[in-house]
């Protein structure tokens, strides 16, 4: 089997457990004990499914944003004197665990998913942050003086040039965060966030095997699918610029 046709099946496999969980019952009923329930029946897997993946990509749009934009100031001669203290804010979120993010954001914006957001948010910014760094300061000086060479301003070598050009470096720090927060993402069901953590919880306070598998495996498959998308994307990408040069 290719692997176009296992992406396929791994997608066609997801879409179908969490649309219409209870056809797979028969696989997780030899874990259950004592007439538990084989699948999660608190609430729709689609809909929790659903909320993990609005918490992730809105928390990794908000690092996305904010990292780059930090990783232009810091490699323009005008903000290159603030990169340690660049480094050192962003370093913040893996300093602290997301648990006492969340206990610390929780007091101040009330359970839900706002100290999710906060906690993913802070989590997010590092890998984002360095490979900007890195794909800014790795573009040729020579490709640099060159569009320097035609009139072009600095703005138009940042945004027809550098940006390009390390592209795929920054992708590569976004589907890093993506993956890290599709994980980090369960435990905003300690604080009443909707999300597939609801699942693995529900599970530990019940004993039962199979709500934990469920909410891990559908975690799982999220995160290779979402890794394996940017993946082709970065490649296609830095193919398209290895083209053009």
């Amino acid at each position: 089997m290719s692997a176009a046709s296992l992406r396929i099946a791994a997608f066609v496999l997801l879409v179908a457990f969490v649309s219409a969980p209870q056809l797979f019952a028969f696989v997780f009923e030899p874990l259950t004990e004592n007439g538990a329930p084989a699948i999660y029946n608190q609430g729709s897997l689609l809909s929790l499914t659903l909320a993990h993946l609005r918490t992730v990509f809105g928390a990794v749009v908000a690092s996305t944003i904010v990292a780059v934009l930090l990783g232009i100031f810091v490699t323009r001669p005008a903000g290159m004197e603030f990169l340690p203290l660049s480094r050192s804010i962003v370093n913040i979120g893996q300093t602290f665990p997301p648990v006492a993010v969340l206990a610390v954001a929780v007091p101040i914006v009330g359970f839900g998913e706002a100290p999710t957001l906060i906690a993913l948010f802070l989590y997010g910014l590092l890998p984002i942050f360095e490979n900007t760094l890195s794909g800014l300061t790795q573009v040729p000086p020579l490709v640099l003086d060159a569009a320097k060479g035609m009139g072009m301003s600095p703005r138009q070598r940042l945004l027809g040039v550098e940006l390009p050009l390390a592209l795929p470096v920054i992708l590569a720090g976004i589907r890093l965060s993506a993956i890290i927060n599709l994980g980090t993402a369960t435990i905003g069901s300690t604080v009443a966030a909707k999300g597939l953590g609801e699942v693995i919880i529900a599970g530990l306070q019940s004993n039962n095997v199979a709500f934990i598998l469920q909410g891990g495996l559908v975690v799982a498959l999220l995160a290779a699918l979402l890794h394996d998308g940017l993946m082709t994307l970065e490649r296609t990408i830095a193919s398209r610029l290895g083209r053009s040069m």
